[in-house]
């Protein structure tokens, strides 16, 4: 009789470790927190991969391409990249002699900065008024990707800009801030100013061409001021 009592309170026990709840939640919890894990990792990488292409597709957009005759009726090629995140419009300008030059409006710190490609040189000025209008006008208006345009000479407004190289006024190139920085780390900086032109006791020292979308063509021409 004892030794009926003891089977039949196994027999009791067996089916209750079976039925233990605890043992048989666990797996369904390891399923749940693996699909979460999952389902967060596809997020991540279809927002990264829509970021990347949300800034490829900006990059792509600020290009725009010219082809202007400059005053001898020969061509210049000039492209214009637009910075909107920066504030930054930069002109690369090629003449019909293969002479290149870099021009930046930097409008956050509301410079301009020429840098003829075969000199050791970069040339600064503050912005004016009108320069702030027109870079801004471009950096709301570039939309498209790349646009090609011909100016053609006798609709063109043509101007011409005398700016004088102070001597005296050379500035490191590690004081100024990106992207002018980059652009003159290898070259002496000089600030100029606006003048009226060199007259006949000096001589023009170089002259960078650059169109604007509004059709407005403005030669600037550089002279060493006197000491």
């Amino acid at each position: 009789m004892v030794r009926c009592w003891k089977h039949s309170e196994a027999a009791l026990e067996e089916p209750q470790r079976m039925c233990d709840p605890t043992s048989s939640s666990r797996v369904p919890h390891k399923v749940l927190w693996l699909s979460l894990a999952v389902m967060l990792l596809i997020v991540i990488i279809a927002l990264g991969v829509t970021a990347h292409l949300g800034l490829q597709h900006r990059t792509q957009s600020s290009m725009q391409v010219f082809r202007i005759p400059d005053h001898t009726s020969d061509l210049i090629s000039q492209s214009t990249v637009i910075d909107k995140n920066n504030n930054v419009v930069t002109y690369s300008v090629t003449s019909h002699v293969n002479h290149s030059s870099t021009v930046i409006f930097d409008l956050r710190h509301g410079l301009v900065c020429y840098k003829p490609d075969n000199q050791d040189s970069c040339f600064l000025r503050r912005m004016e008024s009108w320069d702030f209008e027109n870079m801004q006008s471009q950096l709301n208006e570039s939309e498209q990707l790349v646009r090609q345009v011909w100016v053609v000479g006798n609709q063109t407004e043509k101007h011409t800009e005398f700016l004088g190289v102070m001597p005296g006024s050379r500035v490191e190139a590690s004081s100024l801030q990106e992207p002018l920085q980059s652009l003159c780390e290898q070259a002496s900086v000089y600030w100029t100013r606006r003048s009226e032109g060199p007259g006949k006791q000096r001589l023009i020292y170089f002259c960078i061409d650059i169109c604007f979308p509004s059709n407005i063509c403005v030669s600037v021409c550089f002279y060493y001021l006197p000491e």
